[in-house]
């Protein structure tokens, strides 16, 4: 309950700030929104960035802020103040973690790209059909290369947390020989957050519909909640996207407890780390 009070309030704020978004952060919000086809400008791309910083670090912040509290309630059960909620140095690392990484994930995609580009222009003297068919499997190594280092480093937050300094690289040899199994437990973690989701969604629209058809009104209302005037502070003060604010906090919650779970639990098996959580007299 306290996380998704915590969560409603994030969204409350993301609601103010996306009311009051002065028309430069409007404008640099549109040149992010691309064609995924097109190549985007580095230079636009590097000023929306740039003007956009301050809700990217608020967003962020409240990735790691709910990461930290799914990481003390496995690691440190003992240290509930606040509901596991805090802002702090542990969360700032966790925020510092991420930007590296990004900065590592976007080095990786360059050099990336360019092998596939060698290799592709080698290929092709080979004719067409060797370039098309290489050109393919390079890709295909790639990505699997890609998400092959992004599991094995994948315990880097959750080892930065327990150990109080930047962990970049110890996620690397915590688990080695752990890859499928990792990669299984994200791969579920993932199906129950699409199921859970799914199953949100159509309970809230069914309940929604029936309230809008006694009230007389009509089922395109509900249509506004997807679409709504982002200028106009009233658009959000209806019962309705009220409503759909609280269940998706609702969700909120529970999609940061199902997707960092696994990681630190995970590493607490792996490590032998932290504390065991008393057990109830009722199941002794």
């Amino acid at each position: 309950m306290a996380w998704t009070a915590f969560c409603f309030l994030v969204n409350v704020a993301s609601v103010l700030i996306t009311v009051n978004l002065p028309k430069e952060a409007r404008d640099a919000l549109e040149s992010l929104q691309t064609d995924p086809s097109q190549t985007p400008d580095v230079d636009a791309l590097m000023s929306a960035l740039t003007v956009l910083s301050p809700i990217l670090a608020f967003g962020l912040a409240v990735q790691c802020v709910m990461a930290a509290a799914v990481y003390r309630i496995i690691l440190t059960p003992a240290d509930g103040k606040f509901s596991y909620l805090r802002l702090g140095k542990d969360e700032l690392r966790l925020m510092a973690l991420t930007l590296i990484y990004v900065v590592l994930g976007v080095m990786f995609l360059a050099v990336a790209q360019l092998a596939i580009g060698i290799v592709a222009f080698v290929a092709s003297v080979f004719g067409q059909t060797a370039f098309a068919f290489v050109l393919s499997v390079s890709e295909l190594f790639m990505l699997g290369l890609f998400f092959y280092i992004l599991v094995r480093m994948s315990l880097a937050p959750v080892i930065t947390f327990d150990k109080g300094r930047l962990a970049i690289l110890d996620s690397w040899e915590v688990t080695k020989g752990q890859f499928w199994r990792l990669l299984g437990a994200y791969m579920l973690a993932i199906c129950c957050v699409v199921v859970v989701s799914i199953l949100a969604l159509t309970l809230f629209f069914m309940l929604a519909g029936v309230v809008v058809l006694l009230t007389g009104g009509s089922l395109a209302e509900l249509s506004q909640i997807f679409r709504p005037d982002e200028t106009k502070l009233s658009t959000y003060l209806n019962p309705f996207m009220i409503a759909y604010m609280v269940v998706g906090s609702v969700f909120t919650a529970v999609y940061y407890a199902v997707i960092a779970a696994p990681g630190a639990w995970a590493y607490r098996e792996l490590t032998g780390k932290g504390e065991l959580a008393p057990v109830p007299a009722a199941d002794i």
